[in-house]
């Protein structure tokens, strides 16, 4: 029995994007005007789902956006930085399923 060769199929993605660098990435399609608040930031990206971890889990950006203390952000790296310890805290706590499983010996 023979194995397929791999396809040379280019249209698939080579990796990833999660958390902070999938928030980049969305952010660019966006032409947001900075300084922006926090509420200007909600209300036109609070509808988009960003992933947090490879498993492609999501967190909307609503959601994001209200674990964030502050209320502007000068620039997009402002944003940013505030953003990150939003998604990190999110992968690292997994889904229940996930940390279900990690529980158990086998």
């Amino acid at each position: 029995m023979g194995m397929r060769p791999p396809s040379n199929d280019t249209d698939e993605p080579t990796s990833v994007e999660f958390g902070i660098a999938a928030v980049d990435a969305r952010l660019d399609e966006y032409d947001i005007e900075y300084p922006a608040t926090k509420h200007d930031l909600e209300r036109r990206l609070g509808h988009l789902d960003v992933a947090y971890d490879m498993k492609g889990h999501t967190l909307s950006m609503r959601d994001a956006l209200e674990q964030v203390d502050c209320a502007e952000f000068a620039d997009e790296q402002a944003l940013l930085n505030a953003l990150h310890p939003v998604f990190e805290r999110r992968r690292e706590k997994g889904t229940v399923f996930d940390r279900l499983r990690s529980s158990l010996p086998f």
